[in-house]
């Protein structure tokens, strides 16, 4: 059986110094930054899906996302909405807590291997964009992407 090592007290010391000293801000947080980093270089697009069904919103989804790589688009913001104004009321087997395509969609990008091989990363829309109604793409670049 391996021998635990054996940790001197002033490694301890030095140890307790440097985590009460380091900041959790000054951790890189590459992925972070990349989402922050929204500079004019860029390039953007918007895709609002008020008032598509889920069927119509997939197709414009897919397209979307493959039309926007193509041009090396890099950051794509989809506008779901929130879902207050749908008629899910007269549903009883649907909950009008629950946006069908915000939660969707997402789901359909992470299942359509086509569009989940082109996504860096999908993440919630800042309050100036959509906040809760809507969602960002980040997408690979299309030069160094390999099928």
């Amino acid at each position: 059986m391996k021998k635990k090592p054996t940790i001197s007290n002033k490694d301890k010391k030095d140890w307790n110094l440097f985590k009460d000293q380091l900041s959790i801000s000054t951790i890189y947080d590459k992925e972070k930054e990349y989402i922050q980093n929204d500079n004019k270089k860029i390039k953007k697009r918007k895709l609002d899906l008020h008032g598509f069904s889920l069927d119509e919103a997939n197709q414009k989804v897919k397209d979307f996302i493959l039309d926007s790589f193509q041009e090396g688009v890099k950051k794509i913001l989809i506008i779901t909405g929130k879902g207050s104004r749908s008629s899910v009321e007269q549903d009883p087997y649907r909950s009008k807590n629950m946006n069908v395509l915000l939660n969707s969609i997402p789901e359909y990008i992470k299942n359509e291997e086509s569009l989940r091989k082109k996504i860096v990363t999908i993440s919630k829309a800042e309050p100036q964009d959509g906040g809760e109604g809507a969602i960002y793409l980040f997408l690979k670049n299309p030069k160094k992407f390999k099928e």
